[in-house]
């Protein structure tokens, strides 16, 4: 049995006038004090808010000059709670400092959004576009910054022992934002460690000495040194570092086989060595070269590139053949081209890094049984002579720089993109290998396929896709955040 509902009021009709009550008699003539304004409660809330030792309080935030902060719109808000890392400077609202925050402005700063929501703790730099990366949900002073560093860099470590053995010594330690330290990177190459601080928030000697010390413990290298990026540092404004290593360890072992035990060549060694990759052994020199000294994340692409050419080799009856390894910097493609091809040719703009190739070259006679050349001269235009001339190659690999650094030069890299995959392409012999590569992360997938593709068509060549490869394991990609998908490699058999 249900209850009877009350009738509903006919909306349209207006609710009786109520009269208003008379005020009650005064017993005096002084005014009755005025009812409290609603923003008591919000006065209270603030003056509890100073009161705090925080930034910012797990929900709320103040601009106080007490209470040093960024503010952040809500499309930053959003890609920061959706796990990206980065507040682009176009992005905050305000950013309140502590005292002489000018001059010296902190390491780190309190992230909220414009209702004053807590997003966590950024790494601060006033100079970049990128001006915050965040490190943390939480609220975290320096010190907490600097445990949680130590933490993820062992982390980051431990993730990446199982890639070393007596084949391969060297691969990248800590990959920025792929293992939450944005802005750090460090590679080993042997017995050296190579660190880059590419953030003015990770520019502190406590930073320094946080990484010194875990890479000391978990590797117990000869020699750490710091290495700048000299665009990162235009960017960024940071200054350049010094060129003494962050540490050294004193010894009378040589690095080098066979190099003389002496204090000036353990000196040498403290910038340069040699280091494994796949079994073929590179040289090294701190000083010299691009990144950090070579391409790591190429050392899968390597392997590939090898065994698919032994592949087609032998299904097409040509047992490997003639290759080119075009952009070849020191030689990795080349090198472990030669080892199953019996003529290999590297071509590259810069004669230290041809000079560093055939210094390669010679350190791996004995596993490498092809004859090697190499020929110093622009891509574009010794890549138009030779297919114009009708040069044939039965494997041609395409590694070149990057060609688009920001999104407005990505029109001109495709043209770029499209250019060296038409030359090369009219080499490569029917059932022949093309591997061709690009490391411009605003180039993506289908960008760069649509390139080669077209650049097929106007061959014209069929070209059948066997791959899609990326950077190697110790370079992961972490789908909240682009950036870390950078490099795309194509393995294309061309018929």
């Amino acid at each position: 049995m249900t209850k009877p509902r009350n009738p509903r009021p006919v909306s349209n009709q207006k609710a009786p006038r109520v009269p208003k009550p008379a005020a009650p008699f005064e017993q005096t003539h002084e005014k009755p004090p005025l009812a409290r304004p609603p923003e008591s409660r919000d006065s209270k809330r603030n003056a509890y808010l100073e009161s705090k030792d925080a930034g910012f309080d797990r929900t709320r935030s103040t601009s106080s000059a007490r209470s040093p902060g960024a503010q952040v719109n809500r499309r930053a808000a959003d890609r920061l709670r959706s796990g990206y890392l980065w507040v682009y400077a176009s992005d905050i609202e305000s950013v309140e400092l502590p005292e002489a925050g000018s001059d010296n402005p902190p390491k780190l700063l309190p992230v909220a959004d414009s209702r004053g929501l807590l997003l966590g703790t950024a790494l601060y730099s006033p100079s970049s576009q990128i001006a915050l990366r965040l490190v943390s949900r939480e609220a975290i002073n320096e010190a907490g910054w600097l445990e949680l560093l130590a933490f993820r860099l062992r982390r980051a470590i431990a993730r990446r022992k199982s890639l070393l053995d007596e084949e391969t010594n060297a691969c990248r330690l800590c990959f920025s934002e792929a293992d939450e330290l944005p802005g750090l990177v460090a590679d080993k190459y042997g017995n050296l460690i190579i660190l880059q601080l590419l953030t003015k928030g990770l520019d502190s000697a406590a930073v320094r000495e946080t990484c010194i010390r875990v890479l000391r413990e978990e590797f117990d290298p000869f020699a750490i040194l710091e290495r700048p990026d000299p665009r990162i540092l235009e960017l960024e404004g940071l200054k350049a570092p010094s060129s003494t290593p962050l540490f050294h360890r004193p010894s009378n072992e040589s690095l080098t086989p066979g190099a003389p035990e002496t204090t000036e060549n353990a000196a040498t060694q403290a910038t340069s060595t040699q280091f494994r990759l796949n079994g073929l052994v590179f040289h090294f020199d701190a000083n010299a070269g691009q990144k950090t000294g070579a391409f790591l994340d190429q050392r899968d692409n390597y392997v590939a590139a090898q065994q698919w050419t032994r592949r087609l080799g032998a299904a097409n009856q040509g047992g490997g053949g003639r290759a080119l390894d075009v952009c070849c910097y020191q030689g990795g493609f080349a090198l472990h081209l030669a080892q199953v091809c019996r003529q290999v040719t590297g071509i590259d703009a810069s004669r230290a890094s041809l000079e560093a190739a055939e210094r390669n070259f010679a350190a791996n006679r004995d596993r490498v049984n092809a004859e090697v050349d190499w020929v110093e001269g622009d891509a574009f235009q010794i890549l138009r002579d030779w297919s114009d001339s009708g040069q044939i190659f039965d494997v041609i690999v395409l590694d070149p720089p990057a060609f688009a650094k920001t999104r407005r030069a990505v029109e001109g890299a495709l043209r770029g993109y499209k250019e060296l995959n038409l030359r090369a392409l009219r080499m490569v012999r029917p059932g022949g290998l093309l591997v061709t590569c690009s490391c411009s992360h605003h180039v993506g997938w289908a960008e760069l396929e649509a390139s080669v593709a077209s650049a097929a068509a106007d061959a014209p060549r069929r070209v059948r896709l066997l791959e899609r490869r990326g950077a190697a394991h110790d370079h992961p990609v972490v789908l909240n955040l682009p950036e870390t998908e950078y490099l795309k490699c194509l393995v294309l058999e061309v018929e």
